[in-house]
């Protein structure tokens, strides 16, 4: 689990109500249902708009990620790849067939699969970079989702307290209500501003960089294989897939 990112969102939002509290303001200041629906409302809209529907579902399966993230266990397997590298220099390649079976990782257990089937290293190399790029792509794109909704939630915001404006200004006959009234208002921009920089963006960037770290860790199972294919010395190879760990 991600402690920090749930860390993340409870500070940001204590600051918010914190501060209002500081300066006087109440929760009941906040809590404006309409103005609500116009920021989520008019965001999702614009972003559904834009958005093919794959890639936007794509981005609602990702969020799981900033609680949950995907698990990627470079030293199990760098010590994976050496072993396979031993026995492949020790049975040759078809003696890796033993353990493709027992590879739970699908783009690992297509690259063993192609170096058993004794295709040339580069050939190697080009088929799994090409589903590597691809891959990230979609991953990049579910990502911007987010970018893009934390982009249009100020601006809608922006609306709702213009919109908001306009009640008020057809109360204008009855002065006590303006103060009130104003100040209910620009809690569509509050909404808005926080709802991008406190959420949205934060999410996009780490799902972004969930994704570049996946692609690390296929990088690392590609070096690993072509460097089977080449018939590389296991000792070798695990000093050169070392060079993947921070």
């Amino acid at each position: 689990m991600d402690s920090l990112s749930l860390l993340g969102i409870t500070i940001g939002l204590l600051a918010l109500v914190g501060g209002n509290w500081l300066e006087g303001g109440s929760l009941n200041t906040l809590a404006n249902g309409p103005a609500l629906v116009i920021v989520l409302g008019g965001t999702v809209g614009a972003v559904l708009l834009q958005t093919p529907g794959r890639v936007f579902l794509q981005a609602m399966r990702q969020l799981k990620y900033l609680v949950v993230p995907p698990r990627h266990p470079f030293d199990e397997r760098i010590k994976r790849m050496v072993t396979w590298a031993q026995l492949a220099r020790h049975d040759g390649l078809l003696g890796l067939e033993k353990v493709l079976g027992k590879e739970k990782d699908p783009f690992a257990r297509k690259g063993l699969q192609l170096v058993v089937d004794g295709n040339e290293p580069e050939d190697v190399r080009r088929m799994l970079e090409l589903e590597l790029d691809s891959h990230e792509q979609h991953g990049l794109q579910a990502a911007r989702v987010f970018e893009s909704m934390g982009g249009y939630s100020p601006t809608i915001g922006i609306i709702g307290a213009v919109m908001g404006l306009i009640q008020v200004m057809q109360n204008l006959a009855e002065p006590a209500m303006l103060g009130s009234g104003i100040a209910t208002a620009f809690v569509a921009t509050i909404y808005g501003v926080g709802l991008a920089n406190l959420l949205l963006l934060p999410a996009a960037n780490k799902l972004r960089a969930h994704v570049l770290n996946e692609s690390h860790y296929r990088e690392l199972i590609i070096e690993g294989l072509v460097a089977i294919a080449e018939g590389e010395n296991p000792r070798m190879i695990d000093i050169r897939l070392r060079g993947f760990v921070h």
